[in-house]
């Protein structure tokens, strides 16, 4: 039993024995700064039950905690706030449970639970990767290694969006302005390639709309007409009947572009341990409309389209298969959820990484799958996230204006090597390690930049604001880690069992602040939310900055001194590197 449960029960046995009313429940929070004490019991909600004026209570259960409980050795009221003094003894015992355990406040998974799969990335195989998948790979993959780290069984997945008039789109330009062009011809990655010829359709396809407005179209009509579109839609027509040249070429280009997303991957660190391809999953979709129409969930319109009406919940019409049989995205989505429970009986609930533009389309989809009656649907999770804006303005796919994610991996990196050789602190540092370095820190700094940040909320990107090395960026919480590091070489203090008896104030903040680690990951787990284990960390290196600039480490009173010192310096180090880690982001040896 931690101390919160300890003291909740008997501050429920102190106002029983007292008042002779029972408590529910007990609020704490931390103590605030100015006053002595280490927990707060919050009394105003006691008032509900108990009658009386709250400092008064507070008096009474602070009286009584003294009496019964060991490790308070004082307190005091202010207006409806008891604040509660613990003994040292009660945190030296817990730093001396915790210094030796290389996973502090990790979870290993339980057996038998079921296991939860996320979903991230889930590109369009016609463009690379942008500043906006970024954040989309950085959530997903931060939230499954939270996830795993507070005990559950995790797949990573993906939905790979490989078919559609967005990809017919850029086959067409390639075939019609491409001649013969590959990545080995150009040395383009071939993501970067396809997407050229995206851009490509779109700049043709205004061209032909200014044309037949022109010539007396409306701006409707031109849109419609455009000789290019209709080309590509014939071109989709073709695909699903599965025409062998087409085919041919969707395999080709995709080809081209899975190389490029993989390299853009590897520069990210993230990884997945199973892909989906909506060419393979919208054929299941389209089985279970077939098996929605019998039940009576979905009903066939007069042109031969298929709808699901949500009204009644509060929600509208929704299409999930067109009047010439051919899929839409709810179709495919509807077929994945599906795949993926199939392939993995093990799967209790899924992790949807989407920006928030999809907000309703989860809400449709989440219902749908419940309607078809599967028990797994209500552990559905759609993490919706904020976009991302650049200093610039908004980033537009088709028409070239994006931040590509292997330029600001890059740039990144480039920035933060600038920024060291300013500060001059790589003296003996081989070209190499300074490379490595560099990528280290300047992918840190993005992704910390990006995680800290509540997904909900919008992002305003930018890359000199990120690599600072002050201030709440992961340079900063970097650069902590590697200062302790070089502590730790000049220490040389072995495991020794901790004989002090007393603490410096700032070594019981620091300790205090430790044994918040697992129940952040628990609150960071349950609301799919990276920016707490960012926060806390930041938190964590403020507190330990703190200590070091007063109290000394190397140079304390005596052994026993250094001692808890050094391993509790050791501690910090290792939390930070276990928290850095649930971020995806890694922490280097020296800087």
């Amino acid at each position: 039993m931690n101390l919160q449960e300890t003291l909740s029960n008997q501050v429920k046995q102190a106002v029983l024995s007292s008042y002779k009313v029972e408590l529910a429940t007990v609020e704490f929070q931390a103590t605030r700064k100015e006053f002595a004490g280490d927990i707060t019991v919050v009394v105003f909600p006691m008032l509900r039950v108990v009658k009386g004026n709250p400092v008064q209570i507070g008096e009474t259960i602070g009286n009584y905690l003294v009496d019964n409980v060991s490790n308070v050795t004082g307190f005091n009221v202010v207006k409806g706030f008891l604040n509660i003094e613990i003994s040292d003894s009660y945190f030296i015992d817990f730093f001396r449970g915790i210094k030796d355990e290389s996973a502090y406040g990790l979870v290993n998974p339980k057996a038998g639970e079921k296991a939860v799969m996320v979903e991230y990335s889930s590109p369009n195989t016609n463009k690379p990767l942008h500043l906006g998948h970024v954040r989309n790979n950085l959530l997903g993959y931060s939230v499954a290694e939270i996830l795993k780290g507070s005990g559950k069984k995790v797949y990573k997945t993906q939905i790979i969006n490989d078919r559609g008039i967005h990809i017919c789109k850029s086959m067409l330009a390639w075939q019609k302005f491409g001649e013969g062009e590959t990545p080995k011809s150009t040395g383009l990655k071939g993501d970067k390639l396809v997407g050229n010829y995206y851009v490509k359709f779109d700049q043709e396809y205004k061209k032909e709309i200014q044309d037949l407005i022109s010539k007396g179209s409306t701006e409707e009509e031109a849109k419609k007409n455009a000789p290019i579109l209709l080309e590509a839609q014939s071109m989709l027509l073709k695909w699903e009947a599965g025409d062998a040249d087409v085919v041919a070429l969707w395999k080709e280009m995709n080809s081209w572009v899975y190389d490029g997303f993989n390299v853009t991957y590897k520069n990210l660190g993230v990884d997945f341990d199973t892909l989906y391809y909506e060419s393979n999953t919208y054929l299941l979709g389209k089985e279970f409309v077939e098996q929605g129409l019998k039940s009576g969930v979905f009903v066939k319109e007069s042109d031969g389209s298929v709808w699901c009406d949500l009204t009644e919940d509060g929600l509208d019409k929704k299409i999930v298969q067109r009047s010439d049989g051919t899929a839409v995205y709810m179709t495919q989505d509807i077929g994945t959820a599906i795949q993926r429970i199939k392939d993995f009986p093990d799967v209790g609930g899924m992790v949807y990484t989407v920006g928030n533009e999809q907000d309703y389309h989860f809400k449709v989809l989440f219902l749908i799958l419940k309607k078809l009656g599967f028990e797994w649907a209500k552990n559905l999770y759609h993490l919706s996230y904020g976009m991302v804006d650049l200093p610039s303005g908004k980033m537009k796919s088709r028409e070239g204006t994006v931040v590509d994610a292997d330029d600001l991996v890059e740039e990144m990196a480039k920035t933060a090597g600038e920024i060291s050789e300013e500060l001059g602190k790589l003296d003996g540092y081989s070209k190499e390690e300074k490379e490595e370095l560099y990528k280290t820190i300047g992918l840190g700094a993005l992704k910390y930049h990006i995680l800290k940040v509540d997904p909900k909320k919008r992002i305003l990107f930018d890359p000199k604001e990120s690599i600072d090395f002050q201030g709440n960026t992961g340079p900063f919480i970097q650069y902590t880690y590697a200062r302790i590091q070089s502590i730790l070489r000049k220490a040389d203090m072995g495991n020794a069992e901790i004989k002090s008896t007393e603490l410096h104030s700032k070594e019981k903040e620091l300790i205090k602040q430790l044994q918040l680690f697992p129940e952040v990951i628990q609150n960071a787990a349950d609301q799919h939310s990276p920016a707490l284990i960012a926060n806390y960390t930041y938190d964590l290196v403020k507190e330990f900055n703190s200590f070091y600039q007063n109290v000394s480490i190397l140079g304390a009173n005596n052994d026993v001194e250094k001692q808890l010192r050094v391993q509790l310096s050791n501690t910090v180090a290792n939390t930070i590197k276990n928290a850095f880690s649930l971020l995806g982001i890694q922490v280097p040896e020296r800087m």
